[in-house]
């Protein structure tokens, strides 16, 4: 390292001898040379710590649900789900009903199996449903159900109503129409047990099978309406069932008698006997179909 002038020429008086001259020029270069700041003086033990990374923070420790402190619900926002109560569970849907299942409902059928007796009393299914329409005739209907059948009433009752009111039924030429009363009434349509249907329709002879229409009431047998028949329901609807049931009994109170097929492959007449046999029509529940 090349020293300062003037430590130079002080290395070189005191190499020639000159001790003293040296030391009073060595006493000069002191008084002017520029003081050092001891606050600033960093040693080497100090430079080596300066280097060292500071200690890393202590991690804190995870909080799990259990080490959690519950929350008082009082200091909660009423607005905000309460952390201490565990998520409800979903809501399911109820399934979707079958197309038999929503036959059945509209038809008032609770369910499929019916008994050979019920108790033999009649229930009228209360209310009174007006005319829909004006007509040159009006036709009361009391609708009556036997206790003990597994039937919502007011569904059979409804059923019933809408389908002597449709457009294809007795009152397609717009001259009749039916109304539904829980009182006197031109008509009566029933829905009992087998048992109760042999006595309602005799001399009929309805076998426990078969439904009837006379002297003023339409008795449909609670097992035809429940499960038709297999030749019916092998080209429609249980529902285009009912509906022929319904217009075939109230057509004979109307006094329209028995029809037979007009030909193998034609629309049954609704009061062809379809319940007993097809005779090679098909099957049909309406005057006007």
């Amino acid at each position: 390292m090349r020293l300062p002038r003037p430590l130079r020429l002080l290395a070189a008086l005191t190499a020639t001898g000159g001790v003293a001259l040296g030391v009073m020029l060595l006493g000069q270069v002191a008084a002017h040379a520029p003081q050092v700041d001891e606050s600033v003086v960093v040693r080497a033990d100090d430079a080596s710590r300066s280097q060292q990374r500071p200690p890393a923070p202590a991690p804190t420790p995870a909080v799990t649900p259990s080490d959690a402190a519950p929350i008082d619900p009082s200091e909660l926002d009423p607005k905000q789900p309460d952390p201490n109560q565990s998520d409800p569970a979903p809501e399911s849907s109820p399934p979707a009903l079958t197309a038999a299942e929503r036959a059945d409902r509209e038809a008032g059928v609770l369910d499929r199996e019916v008994p050979a007796a019920g108790s033999g009393e009649l229930i009228i299914v209360s209310g009174d449903d007006d005319a829909p329409r004006e007509a040159e005739r009006t036709v009361e209907v009391r609708v009556e159900v036997e206790e003990g059948l597994a039937i919502d009433a007011e569904a059979f009752g409804d059923f019933v109503m809408t389908t002597l009111n449709d457009p294809r039924g007795w009152g397609h030429q717009g001259d009749l129409v039916f109304a539904r009363t829980d009182g006197e009434a031109d008509m009566r349509v029933v829905l009992a047990s087998p048992e109760l249907t042999d006595l309602m329709c005799a001399p009929l002879r309805t076998v426990g099978e078969y439904s009837c229409g006379r002297e003023g009431h339409a008795v449909l047998n609670a097992v035809r309406w429940s499960s038709a028949t297999d030749a019916f329901l092998a080209e429609t609807t249980i529902t285009d069932y009912r509906h022929y049931l319904v217009t075939h009994e109230v057509g004979h109170l109307l006094g329209h008698q028995h029809r037979d097929c007009p030909a193998a492959g034609e629309v049954a007449h609704v009061m062809q006997q379809q319940t007993i046999s097809l005779q090679g029509c098909h099957p049909n529940g309406w005057v006007a179909p």
